[in-house]
């Protein structure tokens, strides 16, 4: 396992909310090296003391059930550095930091965590591919990779560049494949699983894979509207969970088959034809309205999306859609599947929806609810669908364990983040000429009307 971490953008929301309580809950649990070193970089000019006092504050607040002796330990094995991305020397000291001095391009192995924004990518990978990384390291990269399918080409030859030529050692983070939730869904449709009788288009009718939430995107417009709701969830988050619900089983258990299984899967997928697309996609955004708010009696009032600071209307970028996909293999041949997410909705609602040609007649396990005699039911946020719910903690401690133990299981490879671009492109293009409509629905409501 490899003994030295890396972040850049460490003093980001991702770093603080997800990836050091998970470093955190994976120390309490003994499933980190006893010499672990984490240096982060991040661009204000903080001191180290800084550092360490910001981090056991996101500690205290999104790790409050571990003890003080974790929090001291973790806050103890922490360097920090003001750095650049553009800067390879920057980046260069700041790698060499984690190896407790020398050259970067020596010393031990090291894994780099890119928790940036995705823009920041291309220059964070082309510094590090500058810097040299010692063997056996390994550089990860958070979603989206790529905002369409050349961008995904380029960003992985950066990514090589950086990393190396090994496919093990280029890490392509999507979360949601560690997703407690999302793989017991696995688990259940499996060959010896519960669902297995019912799981093919002889019992099937439709499947709908649902990603809702009641946050709205005040604070977010500006890095939101150049991304939308296809980009942000759906191409990559719900398009994996469709893969994990209907590939077929692998030829193996390692990481390897898995990986082939799900690639056989994506290139099965096929996406809406042009004389489809105003039929089998539809796109959104919220207007003003009331979201419901604990801390405020009856709701809290939002403006639209349109009205965001930082959002240009004429962007037309979408905060709810949904895209109907085809899998052309003979278990699913004719089941239409629907991918849907939404922002600013009344009410949190993510998981999977199966709609049977027939009355239930399995047992069902706890983990499946049956909402008709016709329907079933997967959750894959926790009970209830809570937002930032633990089950994202719990898959970050995941894919840091995959980060440095060189797992893959919490990685697409390039093969597949590719081949997820080929399947939305389309669609993106259809949207951008306007041939698809968008529509509107007030912010806490259930989404645009059904047609």
């Amino acid at each position: 396992m490899i003994g030295r971490l890396v972040v850049l953008g460490a003093t980001g929301d991702l770093a603080g909310r997800f990836l050091l309580p998970a470093l955190a809950r994976l120390l309490a649990a003994g499933g980190l090296p006893p010499d672990l070193r984490v240096v982060g970089g991040g661009h204000q000019g903080w001191t180290e003391a800084q550092f360490r006092a910001h981090v056991d504050a996101r500690l205290r607040a999104h790790a409050g059930d571990l003890t003080g002796a974790v929090r001291e330990d973790l806050v103890g094995r922490l360097g920090y550095g003001q750095v650049d991305v553009h800067d390879s020397d920057g980046v260069a000291r700041l790698v060499a930091r984690a190896g407790r001095g020398g050259d970067a391009s020596s010393g031990p192995a090291v894994a780099v965590y890119l928790a940036l924004p995705a823009v920041a990518f291309p220059p964070a990978l082309r510094s590090l591919a500058a810097v040299g990384l010692p063997a056996g390291s390994r550089v990860a990269v958070e979603k989206p990779f790529g905002d369409d399918r050349a961008g995904a080409v380029a960003l992985d030859g950066l990514l090589a560049r950086a990393a190396g030529d090994d496919e093990a050692a280029r890490f392509r983070v999507d979360h949601i494949l560690a997703m407690p939730q999302v793989e017991e869904l696995a688990r259940l449709r499996a060959p010896s699983g519960p669902l297995a009788p019912l799981w093919g288009a002889e019992h099937v009718e439709r499947v709908e894979i649902v990603w809702e939430e009641t946050l709205g995107l005040e604070e977010r417009g500006a890095f939101y509207d150049g991304t939308g709701a296809v980009r942000d969830v759906v191409q990559n988050h719900l398009l994996q969970v469709l893969v994990l619900a209907l590939m077929e089983p692998p030829a193996g258990d390692g990481d390897d088959a898995l990986h082939a299984a799900k690639l056989a899967l994506l290139r099965a997928v096929r996406e809406p034809t042009a004389e489809q697309m105003a039929d089998r996609t539809r796109r959104a955004r919220y207007g003003a309205g009331v979201l419901a708010d604990e801390a405020v009696p009856g709701g809290r009032p939002v403006p639209g999306y349109a009205a965001v600071a930082g959002v240009d209307p004429a962007r037309a970028t979408e905060t709810w859609a949904e895209v109907v996909l085809e899998v052309a293999t003979p278990r699913w041949a004719g089941v239409p599947v629907v991918l849907r997410t939404g922002k600013g909705m009344g009410a949190p609602r993510k998981g999977v929806l199966v709609h049977l040609r027939h009355d239930v007649d399995v047992a069902l396990p706890p983990a499946v609810g049956a909402p008709t005699p016709r329907t079933l039911w997967v959750e894959l946020d926790g009970p209830g669908g809570a937002v930032h719910a633990p089950g994202e903690l719990v898959a970050y401690a995941s894919v840091l364990t995959d980060v440095l133990g060189g797992g893959s299981r919490t990685s697409v490879t390039g093969a597949e983040a590719v081949e997820a671009w080929r399947v939305f492109e389309p669609v993106l293009r259809a949207w951008a000429a306007r041939v698809v409509p968008l529509e509107e629905y007030p912010a806490g409501s259930g989404g645009p009307p059904a047609r």
